[in-house]
């Protein structure tokens, strides 16, 4: 009976936090974005944990690179000039595949972001591990309507036996001024025209809950947060502009990454964890597939094994996630998420991203997997 009541509280504590942070408008970079990270933190406090809020200089938002970079395509296209285009194609491929970020750093306007750090477990342990998640939420949008994918997959349910992941979407937008710069004018300039458009509808949509994408992770940092670890340090990171494409964990990077052991330090990252099935992804990335570090994954894995926790692999995200900043840095790293029947995020970036659509018995299992692999790590060789 003890075990049923405190999986019930935890249940409880899952759905507050949730539908607490929900109902706060909270895009990027935002007035809303930082009352969720204050409250946050304070509830970090509450169970004991030294915590603090960071604040970041960041854009805050992705439309704007990619509309605009896809516009000097366009003139490009329209003044012959394949320099142009090459360019626009070199910078859109330097900001979605989370690099240095020239154009978005050096040419657009800057607004404040807010990060939370949690230190639990023992400061003075050798290892460290890091979980990340994210309070940002995003905008909506025509193009992630999924139902054509979901219509196609009921017709042909045997695709999902054999499938990996889904057509990145990004390469759509880079399309425009590659064939522009292959001397491909009329064809580029068709995709990069509706790119734009695409970008210009997102602008204007509202901004979705938000619930599963990624205040489930978001309550299941909170949930850890109550647990006591010993022999392992533990920081427990929510970042904002994450939606941005990851501007707040590129920030979090330059600030703490120097002070973190690439040889004793371990990031995992949380995406959409009330989506129904927990999933290890094997690789992600926008453009080109970055494989997250092999051993981090077969811990997990083992870890769900030890716990009897179903897990899938061999699937990659065609998205990206705050994961890629420390993998990028060389750390290892790896994402755990979840994903509906359908193999995808379950209402990802929609108005249907509510409180009450969050699978909170996947959750649940989650916060178990994170605990049994921060456990596990403080006995690893």
């Amino acid at each position: 009976m003890t075990v049923l009541r405190d999986s019930a509280a935890q249940t409880s504590e899952l759905r507050a936090t949730v539908e607490y942070l929900s109902a706060l408008q909270r895009p990027s970079a935002s007035e809303g974005e930082r009352q969720a990270a204050e409250w946050i933190a304070a509830r970090f406090r509450d169970a004991g944990l030294r915590a603090h809020v960071e604040r970041e200089r960041v854009h805050g938002g992705f439309w704007w690179p990619i509309g605009l970079l896809n516009a000097a395509a366009l003139l490009g296209a329209r003044l012959k000039s394949r320099l142009l285009s090459l360019a626009a194609l070199a910078l859109l491929v330097d900001d979605l595949d989370h690099r240095s970020r020239i154009f978005r750093r050096g040419f657009l306007r800057k607004r404040s972001t807010w990060n939370v750090t949690a230190e639990a477990g023992d400061p003075r342990a050798a290892r460290t591990v890091v979980v990340v998640a994210h309070h940002d939420a995003a905008h909506g949008g025509l193009i992630y309507d999924t139902s054509v994918l979901e219509a196609f997959a009921r017709r042909f349910p045997r695709v999902l036996t054999h499938i990996k992941f889904w057509p990145p979407v990004m390469w759509g937008v880079v399309l425009g001024p590659l064939l522009i710069t292959l001397g491909r004018r009329r064809l580029g300039t068709l995709f990069s025209l509706g790119t734009v458009a695409c970008m210009v509808d997102i602008a204007r949509n509202p901004v979705v809950p938000g619930a599963n994408d990624n205040l489930a992770a978001v309550a299941a940092l909170l949930v850890l947060a109550r647990r006591r670890y010993e022999g392992v340090r533990v920081l427990l990171v929510s970042t904002g502009s994450e939606e941005s494409n990851a501007e707040g964990m590129q920030a979090w990077g330059r600030r703490h990454f120097p002070s973190l052991p690439r040889d004793t330090t371990t990031f995992i990252a949380l995406e959409t964890l009330g989506s129904g099935r927990l999933a290890i992804a094997e690789s992600e990335g926008f453009l080109v597939q970055h494989p997250y570090t092999p051993a981090v994954k077969d811990a997990i894995e083992h870890c769900s094994r030890d716990l009897d926790i179903a897990v899938m692999r061999g699937l990659r995200n065609s998205f990206a996630s705050d994961g890629q900043i420390p993998l990028h840095a060389r750390y290892p790293t790896a994402l755990l998420g979840a994903l509906d029947g359908f193999l995808l995020p379950a209402n990802y970036h929609k108005p249907s991203d509510v409180p009450e659509n969050v699978d909170y018995a996947c959750v649940e299992n989650g916060v178990r997997l994170l605990d049994g692999f921060i456990r596990a790590r403080a006995s690893a060789d």
